[in-house]
């Protein structure tokens, strides 16, 4: 976490720890599966709707809407729409998305890293 240290000189909405900044809503809306799932699955590709619902397994139709709209308007994801019938769209990682990409792609790698270790913790955990 920020220390207030850090945010001097900063806007209050920059403060995670507010309840009310603008940095806590964008991290609160990044902060999700289906948000690291999908950056994770647009690399550096550009995905139809069909070809992103088929990489991210399990996701719904209104769940893969509902976060491609809030990456759109976050500025994560570009959506591009081609006026073909019927209509072809596809999604794009952004500069910002694919600077963001680089810390989803570090979450699967710690993931990744101590997968064995938390399997561990469960069993004995959930004993």
């Amino acid at each position: 976490m920020v220390t207030k240290q850090l945010l001097k000189g900063l806007p209050e909405d920059a403060d995670l720890r507010r309840a009310d900044s603008l940095a806590r809503e964008i991290f609160s809306d990044v902060a999700n599966k289906w948000a690291f799932l999908i950056i994770e699955a647009l690399g550096e590709r550009t995905l139809r709707f069909s070809e992103l619902r088929n990489e991210v397994e399990g996701v719904s139709h209104k769940m893969l809407t509902q976060n491609l709209r809030m990456l759109e308007r976050n500025g994560l994801v570009d959506r591009k729409v081609y006026p073909t019938v019927p209509p072809r769209v596809e999604y794009t990682l952004t500069e910002p998305g694919r600077a963001l990409r680089a810390t989803v792609d570090a979450m699967c790698a710690w993931t990744h890293q101590y997968l064995g270790h938390i399997e561990d913790a469960r069993r004995h955990f959930d004993v």
